[in-house]
Parts: structure tokens; C-alpha cells; sequence
């Protein structure tokens, strides 16, 4: 029942991400909190390990297209999360307020899990690709950036945590390197959770960055 040490990270040599606000300054691990499911799906906070909040997620499940949609905590809308449907490999965007695609997630199979790929255009104008690789047995994750293959976080949880398992909440960290855009990170941790609950309710799988979705 050991907890882990959050990873050190090598700061990413330029700022990565769309978000230039929620750009780490410096190596910062995020905790993700479930909440108690409600009808309209999962709604949970993401904050710092200092206990200071960031960002709140809610699902929507009116629609045939289930959405994440993620604010500031003043509320401001940055971006909600949907499936594409129709695809070979199994594909989610993220939609900016005004109906653009900011983002887009494709989910690979590979021997002992999958992977992820995140494709979107930096706020400096470059095109970037993150690849995301998990350890489904141990819950644990990397995100490296494919060109240079440098980590730019890593997401993980303490196991048997009797506490939450009986309360039905568990507890997920995501340590993001410095320079890396906190809100990008945050998108691709809940389309993993998408993935798995989808592996979930279909018979394969469980458990995830959340849950319900």
C-alpha cells in the first residue's frame, strides 16, 4: 500500500500545448478526483496536489454522443470532449467553444494495451503529437511527445487504496513536466477514461480516470 513519489521531469525545451494560461512554469502534479455519479454523468474537479483547484469536468449523457465538458474554475468554458464515430480506430476531439476542433485522440491497439495519439497545433503554430502508453494492470500511463520522444508527463495511482474502494472514489496523478500545457494533458487523461469505461460497459476492462463515461 506504498505511495509513489511523483516522477521528475525534465522541463520540455519550448512551451507545448493551446492553453498558453495552464502551461506549467514548473513540474506540477494534478490529482484527479472522482465524484458520486448523478444522472447527467461524471462531474469531478482536477487541482494541484497543493489543493488548489483547476479545472471542473462534467459529463453529459443526453445526447448518442456522450461529452466531457471542461471549465476553468471560474467557470469559463475551454473545451468539451466527444467521440467520433464511424472510425476504424476509435477517435476523440476536442471541440473549442465556437465549434472547432482543437484536438483530436486515436486510439491504437498494441501487444499488453493500447496507446493514444494526441494531434493538435501548439498556440506557437506547430503541429505536435503526443503519445500516450499505459500499463492497464497498474493503471499507469506515459505521454511522451512522438518527434523527440521526451516525457512530458506521467499519470499513476497508489493501488488498494481500501479508503476509496469502499467509498467508490479513487484517486488518479498526473505529474506534467514544466513548459507543457496542463489542460492538453487534462483532455487526454478523460479520453483514456472514455476508452476504458466504453472497455468497461461492453464487457472488457474497468476502472479508468474517472469513471461513468
Amino acid at each position: 500500500m506504498g505511495h509513489h513519489p511523483p516522477p521528475q521531469l525534465a522541463p520540455f525545451p519550448r512551451p507545448i500545448g493551446v492553453f498558453t494560461p495552464f502551461v506549467a512554469k514548473q513540474s506540477e502534479t494534478l490529482i484527479l478526483k472522482e465524484k458520486v455519479l448523478s444522472l447527467s454523468g461524471n462531474s469531478f474537479d482536477i487541482g494541484l496536489a497543493s489543493g488548489q483547484p483547476l479545472f471542473k469536468v462534467k459529463g453529459e449523457s443526453f445526447s448518442l454522443s456522450h461529452r466531457m465538458n471542461v471549465s476553468d474554475m471560474a467557470g469559463n468554458f475551454l473545451f468539451c470532449i466527444r467521440k467520433k464515430h464511424f472510425k476504424l480506430h476509435t477517435t476523440y476531439y476536442a471541440e473549442g467553444a465556437n465549434g472547432e476542433e482543437i484536438f483530436e485522440v486515436q486510439s491504437r491497439f498494441k501487444l499488453g494495451g493500447s496507446k493514444f495519439i494526441g494531434s493538435f497545433t501548439s498556440a506557437t503554430g506547430q503541429k505536435e503529437a503526443l503519445l500516450m502508453k499505459g500499463d492497464w494492470t497498474d493503471t499507469t500511463a506515459e505521454i511522451t511527445d512522438e518527434a523527440s520522444g521526451q516525457p512530458v508527463a506521467a499519470i499513476y495511482r497508489n493501488r488498494w487504496n481500501a479508503r476509496e474502494l469502499l467509498g467508490g472514489q479513487q484517486t488518479y496523478n498526473v505529474t506534467i513536466a514544466p513548459n507543457v500545457d496542463m489542460a492538453i494533458i487534462v483532455a487526454m487523461c478523460i479520453c483514456l477514461d472514455m476508452k476504458r469505461n466504453e472497455a468497461s460497459s461492453s464487457g472488457g476492462g474497468g476502472g479508468g480516470f474517472g469513471a461513468g463515461a
